[in-house]
């Protein structure tokens, strides 16, 4: 967040009249109630003196930093008073007070910007200047002037340094790619070399070398699934969520270099453990761990089984279009082709896909080690008919117990070690995850699915109308964040019961924000800029194939317009998807899959599309027009 993102020239005020500090408190919070930044200036006020009221913030130089959160704060923002005449605070006096509000549930952002304006500060001949500037329009151009100057030296003490990383996602398309462009861009802006590894899904790209990890000043790993660190070796790095590489890149690349410096002084004395299975996360709590982890092993074992839903679904649709029951040889609708596409789909790939999932669940867990007694345990899942949740259960069940089997066992002789990798540890795990899906876990798990496909089954109307928008609404709110992913997981799990209609509504939910979004670019031109214009044609694309990433951008520049937007168009069109019985048996692909996997194709294209008209109309009557300014450029280049 930059200084002129905070500060409105109107906030500014220069006096030499003599004020306490109760005056000048009050006086920069009317200031800030003035401008629309603060709804009720008596919360505000409060918030402030409960803060000083714990410890001054005077900061030394004749200079105050009051600062506060409130839920009477609409956005962060700062207000600057100068007064020659200095003003008593506490047992300091001051000339300069500068005081930040932020949101409630604002992000740290505030408090960076406190630490910026803190090291400005510092400097004598900076503090001179606001010193002498004689109006409010002098006071914002210097610190505009410094913040520019901070910059451009930031940028000469990065140039020539090389960031390196990792991006991986659960699908392996939209995101690792943008998580790799973000870091690359923000290391670009400061002369800095970059490669960046893509885990995308046709396999490694731009695979990192021992060279490139002895030459890196900084290192990234963003990933939903789990990445393989060892070619970093003992080396530290940031480990991140690709949103947030995709969001904030130049806070990620700053706390890589700083941690690849503390780590470097701090190693000689540190054993810093393993990072291949247990990444570094120290900055979070013992939750955001555990939900972290948890996290990651699931869309690890998603990652792998999508292509087996994906190849399974559209094959199974393919046998149908012979006839209901012409993959049966028994019937007289029998079709050799029929049975050939019902084999593969139906008999293999859709019986594999719970076990790959419980089996890579494990394995990111365990690594390799893993693979058996969590597949071995999707396979008795999928028997017993505990399906997906089931699944997912032995998933986490056989890497957790065989990661336990294998610590306990290091320090048996190498000789053995062998005999215990490939024999003894394999079968207790199996034999432990055998015995709890076989007698604990099956029986009420699979009760648990035939009560949630009953209830699935005989909805209808009003109530596969909500359901519908639910499921749509979810996929579109934080598109491709822990909302998403549990909307997704859901579908699967009613996928594997081989109930559809909940597919089709999140397929709406992915694809109707980048359309809605496109179209609203096509429609409301004057309300974006040059660049959203260009992302919105590219948008028609990414919607089309599924690829809902491509919202993210327009959501992360304005989310207060454009979630509620995305939501409420998702929403209607999953209502009406759902409301008219609208099954898909293939939960990935966009338009590619829709005239063989879809019952009504025609019907559910219709929902996709007004869903998507729904998201654009919201967006093209919330949004605000370009300013003047903006448009007057943009008319004298030609572009409007």
């Amino acid at each position: 967040m930059q200084i002129d993102e905070l500060i409105d020239v109107e906030n500014i005020s220069v006096t030499n009249d003599p004020l306490t500090k109760d005056q000048a408190i009050d006086k920069l919070v009317q200031l800030l109630s003035e401008s629309g930044v603060v709804d009720d200036s008596e919360d505000v006020t409060k918030a402030i003196f409960k803060r000083e009221n714990e410890i001054s913030t005077s900061v030394g130089y004749g200079v105050a930093i009051p600062h506060a959160r409130s839920k009477a704060v609409n956005k962060a923002s700062i207000a600057i008073l100068k007064d020659l005449n200095g003003i008593e605070w506490g047992e300091d006096r001051v000339n300069l007070v500068f005081m930040i509000v932020a949101e409630e549930a604002a992000s740290d952002e505030h408090l960076k910007m406190l630490s910026k304006i803190s090291t400005f500060l510092m400097d004598e001949v900076f503090r001179a200047k606001l010193l002498v500037a004689t109006s409010n329009k002098e006071i914002l151009d210097v610190l505009l002037q410094q913040e520019a100057e901070a910059t451009v030296n930031e940028v000469n003490k990065n140039s020539g340094k090389y960031l390196i990383g990792i991006s991986a996602c659960m699908t392996g398309i939209a995101h690792t790619f943008m998580a790799a462009e973000a870091l690359a861009n923000e290391a670009k802006e400061r002369g800095m070399r970059v490669k960046i590894q893509t885990n995308g899904s046709t396999g490694i790209e731009n695979k990192l070398t021992p060279k490139d990890v002895s030459e890196a000043d900084a290192i990234v790993v963003a990933h939903d699934v789990k990445v393989d660190t060892s070619v970093f070796g003992d080396l530290p790095y940031v480990d991140v969520p690709v949103k947030k590489a995709i969001s904030s890149p130049s806070g990620v690349v700053d706390e890589a270099l700083t941690k690849m410096v503390t780590g470097r002084a701090e190693r000689k004395d540190k054993v810093i453990k393993e990072t291949t299975t247990e990444p570094e996360e120290e900055n979070l709590s013992v939750g955001k761990k555990i939900a972290r982890e948890f996290y990651t092993h699931v869309m690890s074992g998603v990652s792998y089984m999508i292509p087996f839903v994906v190849v399974g679904g559209i094959f199974i649709a393919i046998s149908f279009m012979f006839g209901i029951y012409a993959s049966d040889p028994s019937s007289s609708q029998y079709n050799i082709w029929a049975g050939f596409f019902n084999e593969v789909g139906g008999n293999a790939a859709f019986k594999l896909y719970v076990p790959i999932l419980a089996g890579f669940i494990s394995w990111s867990i365990a690594d390799k080690a893993g693979l058996a007694p969590g597949m071995i345990g999707g396979m008795m899942a999928v028997n017993g008919g505990s399906g997906f949740l089931g699944g997912m259960v032995a998933g986490f069940l056989g890497g957790y117990v065989m990661r336990f089997i294998v610590k306990r066992t290091r320090k048996i002789p190498h000789t053995y070690q062998g005999l215990m990798s490939v024999l003894f540890n394999p079968l207790l795990a199996t034999l432990i995850v055998g015995l709890v899906m076989f007698f604990i876990l099956n029986t009420p798990m699979s009760e648990l699915i035939n009560a949630l496909t009953s209830w699935l089954k005989s909805m209808n109307g009003a109530n596969a109308a909500v359901m519908g928008a639910l499921l749509a609404g979810m996929m579109a709110s934080d598109m491709g964040g822990p909302i998403n992913k549990t909307a997704s997981a859901f579908g699967l799990a009613m996928f594997a019961s081989k109930i559809y209609g909940p597919s089709a509504a999140l397929m709406v939910g992915g694809m109707v924000p980048p359309l809605g979004i496109a179209i609203a670019t096509t429609l409301f031109r004057r309300k974006f800029s040059i660049q959203e214009r260009e992302a919105g044609k590219a948008n028609y694309v990414l919607g089309a194939s599924f690829i809902t990433e491509g919202a993210i951008p327009f959501a992360a520049g304005d989310p207060l317009h454009t979630i509620p937007a995305n939501i409420i168009g998702a929403a209607v069109g999953g209502a009406l998807c759902m409301a008219y019985g609208i099954t898909l048996q293939a939960p990935h692909g966009g338009v590619f899959v829709i005239p063989i996997a879809c019952n009504h194709p025609i019907i559910y294209v219709g929902c996709i599309l007004l869903g998507s008209f729904v998201t654009a109309l919201v967006l093209g009557f919330t949004k605000k027009n370009l300013s003047e300014d903006q448009i007057n450029r943009q008319m004298a280049s030609g572009i409007i």
